[in-house]
């Protein structure tokens, strides 16, 4: 039974394993290595060299990889890290050496001269980049120079850049300059070459080469041009050089220069070009020759020259060097007086690389490890082996690790390094997986304890292999023994658990316990103090033997507790004694370099404790010295065979005794084994001796001496020469054919001898010579081997064994070969054409005799079955030949047959494939696989092959109507059986068929295919282009199709193609049908080109697959035009009198618009100017001319034009000069009128050219006969008669009369002669005259009369007697003066005088200047953005035209101007709204004032309104929402502006508006509404030409995604109309729809005849203007309801066509509820008119209007808030009744009746007529005419817009746009009187706007528009709370804001539905919010209706006096006051239109 001690410790000692067991798994698995992991590698290892400039810095990046990431760390070259310096070096976080620039005196050579290196380490390793030579330049002052150069002449001269040695490596030269002018490059390609004279050649080392130096040389200067490669600078060299030209005298010796060595060393980039100089002189020139050295050896041979390699004179230049071009070159000079030479050693070096094999390897322990250094590069001078960056002293290609231990894990590196650079490689080595050294897993701790009871250690190690664990005390093993107690186990986990076990523990057994785990592949141990309490106890130490030399170390073991103190003593003397020794308090002795003479003693160890107890323990110290053996050998020479050889081991120091031993090759002598004794002599000596050397005593000798210390060795080699001797002597051998034979030949001796074999010539022994090395023949370590041995092998072979000792051994043999039969070929092909011979022959070689038979098909063949076969056989030196002949082949030959040969040594067969080949058979199966325009592909079956490879397959194809005779063929390889025909023409038919074709010939066709090409776009281009002008703006092209075989199909067309030439702009094409005339040309217009402008033209066909290539461009200008712009700079000069200088620069060029050929000059007094006769031209190509001829003293105005071919350009501004003043031409006449007998009156006529102001006249009179000076009298210049008095009766007198101007006095007018006299009959003194008056002003005609009596004057005007009148009077002087002269004032006026004694008459022209008349305005073109019209003047004006001024204005907008000229024919008013109406007309101005305005001209932009989309498309219905998708609308050419979006359920009124501001591009999603409910949903869409409301109904989907069930309103389901249902109790004959359009008709029959009566009763009056321009006015309104309708009498044309037929069940939108609000649509019904010309039963509007072509109304026009109503129309007899009120069904027979329209006229003003006759309706003559015409629900068409002041009184006119005005080519048929509605003088016109087609002109069917004339009816009518501004449906202007109005005006009724108490019309209930893009427009008054909204809130009401003060605030200041434009227009203002719904 154990111990209950031990019961314990065996429980621990479970337990502490099951713990174990657990946790060793644990601990195992965290401690297996990661397969990811790995060391460090280089991604990125920075350069060798790094050169920088100090302004720039540097980066120097390494990056490397590893797992986990390795650190990386910079270091010196000594392995030292680097650190920061600021400013000049630091490492960035990512791993950078970063140097930053710096300044020059802040250079530090130890920072930037400095080699450094990069570190990468990891846990699993470190490795170090190569060395990086880090090289800082800082800019140094440098010059660089060129030393002139000697050179004798005809020699070859060499400058050099001399560049400082310290700047040398970054200065290269880039170029020489010669003279400071010529430069010279380097070449690219490296060798150079000479520039373009040959003379120069830049080297690639930089030298200037200068060939063939002449005189002229020596006079030129050379300058080098040299480039910093680090900072790009250049610099020429500050000195230039020249070339010292001597002359030769006499012959010279060659001699090298500059070279004061024979020998050069040069070295080269890898790869760089370079040149080997080798400057020579002599004369004559010497001769230059290189040669190279073959490596090795002393001979040479010449340097061969190609394009790599070049040599000019005596420099070799080698362009992109290679290692190969390194050696020893050799330069050779001579000439015929001498030679010279000069060696150049060059290296190549090529840069360094290295890389190691393997880069990873894992190796278990103890296994071998081998790297490999592989590298490249030249030269390399070392190799080293890094570990972790740490040197291990190899320097071998090959590092191996013989047995891998723990240790040798980590990173190993290679390095290569020359002078230059350095290269390195990493591999990294991995420990394998059963190399896991033990460890201790868990350990005992350091106990204190009693004696007495039990002590249980215990160690836990694991470790793979699993190591053995023991235990120490104080170094001592422990055993089991006694109480100690030793045990192990191990645990499933492999882990080892040993315990030590201590029973009944005393106090000896402290101490120091140490448990060890040890394996083979490493140690661990852990130790731990147990202490024991007792007295100091010390265990005995045995006795410690040291080698001398070594450190003795030792502890003391002592036990006991607790211990105060271990000491050390000798000889009683407390250690440490010495410096060797040294002492620690544990107990523990060092001591160092142990010598026996002063360490050998007895150590005592002393322990002590507090209480003074002590123990002693002594120690012996033994040193051994171990012994020394002295060197030794057996001779310098090696032994001969048979000499005696001795040798001595001395040992010269160490311990006795010493034992002796000797080895031979690591084996132990014996006494007398191999011949050899061994005697001692002494105790120090052991000699060895051999008597007689043989072979077998050469090896290793060791001589071994051992004492107690150790054992030592020495080995020497005895070399022995020994004579070769046979160990295997050939003998004769004989082979059988074909084996591989084997003859050994072995000799041994020393040295190895050298073993050789040799074959005889010829048959016998005798001459031998070497084998020939081949693939068969071999001699491998003396064995002679001959594989496949063949008779041609048989003969004497020598063999023979020399190693220079004797003679050698030699042997001859013969080896023989025994041959079976045997054929050289076993197997061929033979092949023959069926139906010819063939002949088969085998050949057998072999020993004869030798049987031959033959199978076929492995049957034997027997000839005499067969006659076609027939066997011969032939024998031959070598063997036997065989020979089967068939004299006709068949296809059954195609056999194997064989040939079986037979002798005694065996047999061989052959066999021949004999192949009888034929013609294939034809291909099959043709069929086509895939086809396109131009290709097909085919496939076919492939057939028999007749015995021979199909060659290829012959495609044969042709078109359908060729013969066959005429194919193409298309060759395929014989192995395929796909093939593509290609290069056909598209849409065409072939026919294709395929042969087949081996060597014997081709097959028969297969069957044909037809195919059909597929159509491509044409090919072709179009041909026989012509591009030719046919005006300024138009080209005609002509083109003719491509060639027929290009168009690939039908062309269906062309597109043409033009762009302004010499552009980048893009063709705009045209499209032009084909015609299908065959040989037509084509031909197209391009029209609105630029003028005279070239344009490129490209033309392509194309057809249904696209169009075909662009022709080539055609070039064409247009034909020239006139220049757009005048000549610049006019000027002129006045010359003379009669001359002016004109001068002008050209119009730019562009402007020119063609050549300019001349220039015109036009040129006319200005007071004729705008008189076209009185222009004169003059025509020049100068830019300045003279003008002669002119008149005196006269303004003229000039104008200049630059005419081209294409006719006469734009003038320029009239430019004005004066002629000089001259002496003044004879008064026109001159009258002497008797006046008394004393008296004559003279009169005169001015000169007709006074040549300047006249300043007098000068009468002279004289006695008629008389001699002497006549009198003279001076006259004022106004005078024109003078009376001469104090004269002689019944004489006569003589007068004439001059003219004076500053200048001088002018010639003398005729004389005339005159006596005084008694009676005084009645004349005349004034002349016949012309006169022109001006327009509006006073006109004075003279008559100035003479008589007695006084003669009476009367005047007569065209004839007719004259009597005065309030304008024209006759003055007492006989004058007549008209005021105000009019047009009709023009014309001849007479006076007459008459006495009792003659009569007298003179007759005067009045000539009235007048403003022009109304010009004629037509339309030209129309755009959507514009509009032009034409331009004319009125026939009958007189007065030159000095221009027009267009008027224009939109429906919606202001009128604006524009200035045209008079020679402009059109004119274009751009920037127009897309889509609207507008109204232009156009007035002339000439020098009296502006004129009659023209007709209005009423016309529209192209584009409409937007058109509905279909309701699938835009509506997307939801349960709860519904989407629309606005993109679904057309914008009818006008883009869109926005939405309004409203909807409502089915069963309500009240429309709610959803939003008013939805833009196009939008889609839009109505939420919030409920599932399964019929909803209306009512759109406007706007744009500028309008808007297009459409009404919409949809039911929303049940939840469940159902839809409803349609309603049934017994009127259909159209989505745009809407019934209205009547209660249950009403009949059905009150439904409104028809009681509606009944009250409606009987209340506008009774209007009817009521405007008849009143119109009667008011013909009367007349037209108080008078004259013939009296205008009237008709107005008929017709009435369709019943025989009520009145017709003019007066226009029986028009009988038929008026009246009105309701349309058939019209279906229209419902009248808009109170809250259908939008601007636009108040806007749209002011502008919707359903007025026609002519009746149209498709027309839905009620009154229709007849009209003659209106004329404005001359009268005042008051702006946007002014109406003028004055509408006259000739015969208009129905009028309408003040204050009748009228109830109007708005064309809708379904119409409610609680909407229908009520409209009320009111009286006119008393006493405001515009003039006599009729002047409008509803008034006696005289009051003004306010017309109530409205489409639908209006009473009044807007406002007059266009009212114009005319010269001749007041008529005015209102005209708006007639219907369908917008497109006059449109609808022409259906009514003549759509196109232009016209106002001309003769009448004016009362016509409201366009009907419901006015938007879109080019639709004549009411169907298709609905909207129209819904909005011309209901919708028409805005009402007061839809918040429009200046809306004419509301209110015009009333009569009661006529000041002059006394009766009182009736209030406006209220609207419907309206409240008072609102105080903004624009709320979301009532108005629905009208958005800001619709209504920003609307604020202000409106331009283009005449009336301001009355409204009825507050801040809108003015009082009658605010209305009248506005008006006068208004008036134009020209304008006449009140009561005048009251007479001349009327009131001026119409009357309240009224409307109820």
């Amino acid at each position: 039974m154990l111990p209950l001690p031990r019961l314990h410790a065996i429980k621990w000692l479970t337990l502490l394993a099951a713990m174990a067991a657990f946790c060793t798994p644990l601990a195992y698995a965290a401690s297996q290595p990661d397969a990811d992991q790995k060391g460090p590698v280089f991604l990125n290892e920075p350069i060798n060299r790094i050169d920088f400039s100090n302004s720039t810095g540097a980066e120097i990046e390494c990056k490397a990889s590893g797992n986990p990431m390795p650190e990386i760390i910079w270091i010196r070259s000594d392995g030292t890290a680097v650190g920061d310096v600021p400013g000049l070096r630091q490492i960035s976080s990512d791993g950078k050496l970063v140097f930053p620039p710096f300044r020059a005196e802040d250079y530090r050579q130890e920072v930037h001269a400095q080699v450094y290196a990069c570190l990468a380490r990891n846990q699993f390793g470190t490795i170090i980049s190569r060395d990086v030579h880090v090289r800082a330049v800082v800019p140094q002052s440098h010059t660089v120079n060129v030393m002139d150069e000697a050179v004798l002449r005809g020699n070859s001269a060499i400058l050099k850049c001399h560049i400082p040695s310290f700047v040398a490596d970054f200065i290269s030269v880039a170029s020489w300059v010669e003279d400071e002018e010529r430069e010279i490059f380097t070449t690219n390609d490296g060798i150079g070459h000479f520039d373009s004279d040959g003379k120069y050649l830049v080297l690639p080392s930089g030298e200037l080469h200068i060939r063939e130096v002449g005189p002229e040389d020596g006079y030129k200067s050379y300058q080098c041009r040299t480039k910093h490669r680090l900072t790009g600078e250049t610099r020429l060299s500050a000195t230039k050089g020249r070339l010292v030209i001597t002359e030769p005298l006499g012959s010279v010796p060659p001699k090298i220069l500059d070279i004061n060595d024979k020998f050069l060393l040069m070295q080269v980039k890898l790869g760089h070009s370079f040149s080997m100089q080798c400057p020579c002189q002599g004369f004559p020139v010497p001769i230059v020759r290189w040669y190279k050295f073959i490596e090795g050896t002393t001979r040479k041979q010449a340097v061969i020259l190609n394009e790599r390699v070049k040599q000019v004179s005596g420099t070799l230049i080698i362009k992109d060097a290679v290692v190969e071009d390194s050696g020893k070159y050799l330069c050779v000079v001579n000439n015929s007086v001498g030679g010279e030479s000069v060696e150049t050693v060059l290296t190549v070096t090529a840069p360094l690389s290295a890389k190691i094999d393997p880069p990873t390897q894992t190796v278990d322990f103890g296994r071998p490890a081998v790297f490999t250094c592989q590298y490249s590069g030249n030269p390399i001078k070392t190799i080293s082996w890094i570990k972790d960056g740490k040197s291990i002293g190899h320097s071998d290609q090959v590092l191996r690790i013989e047995s891998v231990k723990k240790e040798d894990k980590g990173m190993y590196q290679c390095f290569v390094r020359n002078d230059q650079e350095s290269a390195e490689a990493s591999a990294e080595l991995k420990l394998g997986g059963r190399f896991d050294p033990p460890v201790i897993r868990q350990a005992f701790q350091e106990e204190t304890m009693e004696p007495g009871p039990s002590v249980f250690l215990k160690c836990v190690a694991g470790g793979n292999p699993t190591p053995e664990i023991s235990w120490e005390l104080d170094g001592k093993k422990i055993a089991n023994i006694d109480r100690y107690q030793v045990g192990q186990y191990v645990t499933v986990n492999g882990d080892v658990v040993s315990y030590l076990n201590i029973t009944s523990v005393h106090a000896n057994d402290g101490g120091l316990y140490k448990c060890i785990a040890k394996s083979k592949v490493g140690v661990a141990e852990h130790s731990a103090k147990l202490n024991v309490y007792g007295l100091p106890y010390i265990r005995q130490m045995e006795k410690k033997a040291i080698v001398a030399g070594e450190t003795l170390i030792v502890t003391c073991p002592v036990a006991g507790y607790p211990i105060d103190s271990i000491v050390w003593e000798r000889d009683n003397r407390a250690l440490p004694i010495n410096r060797k020794q040294k002492v620690f308090p544990n107990g523990t002795l060092i001591i160092e370099n142990v010598e026996r003479n002063s360490d050998q003693a007895t150590y005592t160890c002393v322990a002590k404790n507090v209480e003074g107890y002590s123990a002693r323990g002594s120690l012996e110290v033994q040193v051994m010295v171990p012994p020394k053996i002295a060197p030794f050998d057996f001779g310098e020479e090696p032994s001969n065979f048979g000499e005696s050889a001795s040798v001595q081991c001395l040992v010269t120091s160490g311990d006795f005794p010493v034992s002796f031993a000797w080895l031979f090759n690591e084996r132990q002598i014996n006494d007398n084994v191999y011949d050899v004794s061994m005697v001692k002599l002494g105790k120090k000596i052991s000699a060895l001796s051999i008597d007689y050397v043989r072979g077998h005593h050469a090896g290793n000798y060791t001589c071994v001496a051992a004492n107690q210390a150790i054992s030592v060795n020495y080995t020497a080699e005895l070399v022995v020469n020994v004579p070769p001797r046979w160990i295997l002597e050939p003998t004769d051998k004989a082979f059988a054919q074909g084996s591989d034979a084997k003859v050994e030949c072995k000799a041994d001796g020393f040295p190895k001898p050298q073993v050789t074999w040799k074959k005889a010539v010829g048959d016998s022994p005798g001459e031998y010579k070497d084998l020939k090395k081949n693939d068969n023949i071999r001699v491998e370590e003396g064995t002679l081997h001959i594989d496949n041995i063949q008779k041609t092998n048989e003969g004497y072979y020598l063999c023979e064994a020399i190693n220079g000792i004797g003679s050698g051994l030699s042997a001859v043999i013969m080896i023989s070969v025994q041959a079976p039969p045997e054929f050289t070929e076993k197997l061929r092909n033979q092949t023959a054409r069926r139906g010819e011979p063939a002949v088969l022959q085998c050949e057998a070689k072999g020993e004869k005799p030798i049987g031959i038979l033959w199978n076929m098909n492995n049957v034997r063949l027997d000839p005499k079955n067969d006659n076609r076969y027939t066997i011969r056989e032939e024998i031959l030196s070598t063997g036997v030949m065989s020979s089967l002949s068939i004299k006709r082949t068949e296809r059954s030959d195609s056999a194997l047959f064989t040939c079986l040969a037979t002798n005694a040594f065996g047999s061989d067969d052959a066999s021949i494939n004999m192949i009888i080949q034929e013609v294939p058979e034809m291909p099959y199966a043709l069929k086509v696989l895939d086809k396109s325009g131009r290709s097909v592909q085919l496939s076919w079956a492939q057939p028999y092959d007749g015995n021979s490879p199909l060659i290829r397959y012959i495609i044969e194809f042709k078109r359908s109507r060729a013969s066959w005779d005429e194919v193409d063929r298309v060759m395929v390889p014989g192995h395929t059986t796909e093939a593509q025909v290609q290069k056909l023409s598209p849409a065409t038919t072939y026919n294709i068929r395929i042969v087949a074709e081996n060597a014997i010939g081709t097959s028969q066709s297969s069957e044909a295919v037809t195919i059909i090409t597929a159509e491509e776009a044409p090919s072709g281009k179009p041909q026989n282009i012509k591009v030719e002008p046919v005006n300024q703006t138009t080209l005609r092209v002509t083109w003719k199709p491509p060639a027929r075989s290009e168009w690939n199909g039908e062309i269906l067309g062309y597109y043409v193609g033009y762009k302004l030439s010499n552009t980048n702009s893009s063709y705009v094409f045209e499209t032009v049908n084909f015609l299908t005339e065959e040989g037509k040309e084509h031909s197209l217009e391009l029209n609105n080109l630029r003028v005279y402008t070239q344009y490129s033209v490209v033309i392509q066909a194309f057809n249904k697959i696209g169009a075909g290539p662009l022709s080539d461009e055609e070039k064409q200008f247009t034909a020239e035009g006139t220049p757009s712009q005048p000549p610049s700079d006019t000027a002129c000069t006045t010359l003379t009198s009669q001359t002016i200088r004109v001068s002008w620069v050209s119009p730019p060029l562009e402007s020119a618009n063609g050549v300019i050929k001349t220039y015109k000059v036009v040129y006319a007094p200005s007071d004729e100017w705008y008189d076209d006769t009185k222009r004169h031209y003059k025509k020049t190509a100068s830019s300045d001319t003279v003008l002669h001829g002119l008149k005196k003293f006269t303004n003229y105005t000039m104008q200049v034009l630059a005419t081209t071919a294409g006719g006469d350009g734009v003038r320029s501004a009239p430019i004005h000069c004066q002629t000089e003043p001259d002496v003044p031409e004879a008064p026109t006449d001159v009258k002497a009128l008797v006046k008394g007998q004393a008296a004559i009156l003279v009169s005169w006529r001015p000169p007709a050219q006074p040549n300047g102001i006249i300043q007098q006249y000068t009468v002279y009179s004289k006695v008629e006969g008389a001699e002497g000076e006549p009198k003279s009298q001076k006259i004022p210049h106004y005078q024109m008669s003078y009376e001469a008095t104090e004269l002689e009766k019944n004489k006569p007198y003589e007068f004439w009369v001059t003219a004076s101007t500053n200048i001088g006095e002018g010639q003398p007018s005729k004389s005339i002669v005159a006596m005084p006299s008694d009676q005084v009959p009645a004349k005349i003194a004034s002349f016949d005259d012309t006169f022109t008056a001006t327009f509006k002003e006073d006109a004075k005609m003279p008559c100035l009369a003479v008589g007695a009596p006084q003669p009476e004057i009367t005047w007569k005007i065209k004839g007719v007697e004259f009597t005065g009148n309030d304008r024209m009077r006759v003055l007492p002087d006989g004058s007549l003066l008209i005021k105000s002269v009019n047009r009709q004032d023009a014309g001849e006026y007479s006076c007459h005088a008459e006495n009792s004694i003659a009569k007298d008459s003179i007759t005067h022209k009045l000539i009235v200047l007048a403003p022009p008349q109304s010009p004629q305005v037509s339309l030209s073109a129309t755009t959507t953005d514009s509009l032009t019209v034409k331009l004319k003047p009125h026939e009958g004006d007189t007065a030159p035209l000095h221009g027009y001024t267009l008027h224009y204005k939109p429906e919606f907008g202001e009128w604006e101007t524009a200035e045209v000229s008079v020679d402009a024919q059109k004119y274009t008013i751009e920037n127009l709204l897309c889509g609207s109406r507008y109204q232009v007309y156009a007035t002339g101005f000439n020098n009296i004032g502006a004129g009659e305005a023209s007709d209005i001209l009423n016309t529209r932009t192209k584009g409409y309104k937007p058109k509905l989309p279909e309701k699938q498309r835009f509506i997307e219905v939801s349960s709860n929402s519904v989407s629309l998708h606005f993109k679904a609308w057309k914008d009818g050419g006008c883009p869109m502006s926005h939405f309004v979006v409203e909807n409502k359920k089915r069963d309500q009124t009240e429309w709610n508006q959803i939003s008013n501001n939805v833009k196009p591009d939008n889609n839009y999603v109505v939420l919030d509404l409920e599932p399964a409910t019929w909803y209306n949903l009512r759109i406007t869409a706007h744009n500028s030409a309008g808007f297009t409301v459409a009404e919409y109904d949809f039911a929303t989907l049940t939840v469940t995604g159902g839809t409803v069930a349609p309603l049934d309103d017994g009127h259909g389901t159209g989505n745009l109309n809407t019934r209205i249902r009547l209660p249950a109790w009403m009949p059905e004959w009150l439904d409104l729809n028809f009681m509606v359009p009944l009250i409606a008709t009987v209340i506008v029959v009774a209007v009817g005849i009521l405007v008849v009566c009143v119109a009667l009763s008011r013909r009367r009056a007349d037209d108080l203007r008078g004259g013939q321009k009296d205008v009237y006015y008709d107005v008929v309104y017709n009435q369709t309801m019943g025989p009520g309708a009145t017709l003019d009498k007066r226009r029986p044309d028009l009988r038929d066509e008026l009246g009105y037929i309701a349309p058939p069940n019209r279906k229209l939108p419902p009248v808009p509820g109170s809250n259908y609000n939008t601007c636009d649509r108040i806007k749209r019904a002011r502008g919707i008119r359903s007025n026609h010309s002519t009746w149209d039963p498709r027309r839905t509007n009620l009154y229709e209007e007849l009209k003659t072509p209106p004329v404005p109304l001359h009268g005042n026009h008051y702006g946007p808030e002014d109406v003028q109503c004055h509408y006259r129309h000739p015969g208009m007899e129905d009028e309408i009744c003040p204050y009748a009120t009228f109830h109007l069904l708005g064309f809708r027979e379904e119409m409610d009746p609680t909407k229908a329209m009520n409209f009320q006229t009111f009286p006119h003003q008393n006493g405001h007529a515009p003039g006599p006759g009729h002047a409008g309706t509803m008034g006696p003559p005289g009051h003004p005419g306010h017309v109530h015409s409205r489409s639908g629900s209006q009473s009044m068409p807007r406002a007059n817009r266009y009212a114009r002041k005319n010269s001749q009184g007041g008529q005015s006119s209102i005209y708006t746009p007639a219907p369908e005005y917008d497109d006059p080519a449109n609808c022409a048929e259906e009514d003549q009187y759509r196109r232009y509605t016209r106002v001309n003088s003769q009448g004016g016109s009362l016509y409201s706007g366009p009907g419901p087609e006015y938007d879109d002109p080019a639709n004549c069917a009411p169907e298709e528009d609905q909207y129209g004339s819904q909005y011309g009816g209901p919708y028409g009518t805005p009402y007061d709370h839809y918040g429009s501004r200046g809306s004419m449906g509301r209110r015009s202007v009333g009569s009661a804001r006529n000041p002059g109005n006394g009766s009182p005006e009736p209030p406006p009724p209220p609207p419907r539905n309206h409240d008072m108490s609102n105080s903004s019309f624009n709320d979301s209930k009532e108005s629905n919010e009208i958005s800001e893009a619709e209504c920003d427009r609307d604020h202000g008054p409106r331009g283009n209706y005449g009336a301001v909204k009355r409204s009825p809130l507050q801040k809108d009401q003015r009082t009658t006096e605010e209305m009248r003060k506005l008006i006068e605030s208004r008036r134009p200041l020209n304008e006449a006051g009140p009561k005048q434009l009251q007479q001349q227009s009327g009131a001026g203002f119409t009357a309240y239109d009224t409307m109820a719904v």
